[in-house]
């Protein structure tokens, strides 16, 4: 005998679906709505006069011999970025209202794909311009063969490692024959193809692995024998060396050119060296008075990783203010922080996280000389057709395409970074 029970007759009853439209991850990023922002970048490039020393000549007793003041020209160049996603065509009529689908397709291929971009476009903004997502331990062998139920299994250094710059279906490619002391010097595997481009199965924060699926000759050769190591990396598809200039490039130079110029000393950023000790609020104090003394202005936000951020409020313990958001603020995005007092002529400015933000470096920003220069149109849906959606060659399949032109313009010495800071 049997009950009349939901186990016993299941075709009986309907199954309830209920939509949800909370996101599963944290897109904030509180820089990224501070920084200035020009859509007027034409030509081949931008030439940024750029004055690096004080003019004439003084003495006393006798008139002084003078000499002209040392101006130079910044020079940037505009890089391209992108976000790109298709929409099988029958999937976008079957999903044309609440009735087929729990999001229509005219909207949520749409909201997904600006999200990705301006997920990348924070990224980029932290990054060093090379598109390196993390660099191998050099330890553990890499295992799998690639395929879906196998995936390459690849251990990353904890030095460099930031689980932000890795999500699940994002498509890599595998860099190699990096430099040891930055990220350049390396090729792509593949180059410009597709045939090596790999996408990411599963993230592995606390083990530090990253499972990938596809083709690698290089990952191959590795699998079982030998570890992925120091001097490759995985990097942003087709992009190595090919995006705009970030905080961890412009911020960290010390030899060669930025944006054209030599790194000197009116031309490099406050660098204090942590020497791998903890943060302590004498550090925030040096760093802030540095800059100051130098540049003749004061950061007026300071942007750290979560970890760091929570070191700065147990040393803040018995001072710390939380701000409260102006709900009434035009342009709020939402964002609060911790209120610093210290040193500088900025007075009570604000400290952030930012999960992109190294987890060793804190930056200490003056966001009046972080501008990003963009293309006529900025960041954008590409609508020559007169639509979003565009139609791809051979195939029942719609593209649509956001993206813009363009390069962040960073002072260096306007700004400071603690670096080499005890994670």
């Amino acid at each position: 005998m049997a009950d009349y029970s939901i186990s016993e007759q299941t075709g009986l009853f309907l199954t309830l679906f209920k939509n949800r439209s909370t996101n599963m991850y944290n897109s904030a990023n509180v820089l990224e709505g501070r920084i200035k922002k020009s859509n007027d970048f034409v030509g081949k490039q931008m030439n940024i006069e750029t004055q690096l020393s004080f003019a004439g000549g003084y003495g006393a007793k006798l008139l002084p011999q003078g000499n002209p003041s040392l101006v130079e020209q910044a020079v940037i160049t505009a890089k391209k970025h992108y976000s790109r996603v298709f929409v099988d065509r029958e999937g976008l009529k079957a999903a044309s209202s609440s009735k087929g689908s729990f999001q229509t397709y005219l909207g949520f291929p749409i909201k997904k794909t600006v999200e990705d971009f301006m997920r990348n476009m924070s990224r980029v903004l932290f990054g060093d311009g090379s598109a390196v997502l993390g660099r191998g331990e050099g330890i553990a062998n890499v295992t799998g063969n690639g395929s879906s139920g196998t995936p390459y299994v690849i251990t990353f250094r904890a030095s460099d490692w930031n689980v932000a710059n890795f999500e699940e279906k994002s498509v890599v490619q595998v860099v190699s024959g990096l430099a040891a002391g930055d990220n350049t010097g390396g090729s792509a595997e593949g180059g410009d193809s597709v045939a090596n481009l790999l996408t990411i199965a599963l993230v592995n924060p606390s083990a530090r692995q990253i499972s990938v699926i596809g083709t690698s000759a290089v990952l191959a050769a590795l699998t079982g024998v030998n570890p992925f190591p120091t001097t490759s990396g995985l990097v942003a598809q087709r992009s190595y060396l090919s995006e705009a200039q970030g905080l961890s490039g412009a911020l960290m130079a010390t030899s060669g050119t930025l944006y054209g110029l030599n790194v000197q000393r009116r031309w490099q950023a406050t660098q204090v060296d942590a020497l791998g000790s903890g943060v302590v609020v004498d550090m925030l104090n040096d760093v802030m008075l540095k800059v100051d003394q130098s540049f003749g202005d004061s950061p007026n936000i300071i942007i750290c990783n979560y970890n760091q951020y929570r070191k700065i409020l147990a040393q803040l313990e018995d001072q710390k203010r939380y701000p409260l958001p102006n709900k009434n603020a035009k342009g709020h995005l939402g964002f609060s922080g911790i209120e610093y007092a210290g040193a500088g002529n900025s007075g009570v400015i604000t400290i952030h996280y930012d999960r992109f933000c190294p987890e060793d470096k804190i930056f200490f920003l003056n966001d009046k000389h972080i501008h990003r220069y963009a293309r006529p149109g900025g960041a954008e849906w590409f609508q020559d057709d007169k639509t979003v959606f565009l139609r791809t060659v051979d195939e029942d399949v719609l593209e649509a395409r956001y993206g813009c032109y363009m390069e962040n313009f960073i002072t260096p010495s306007a700004h400071g970074v603690l670096h080499n800071l005890a994670k």
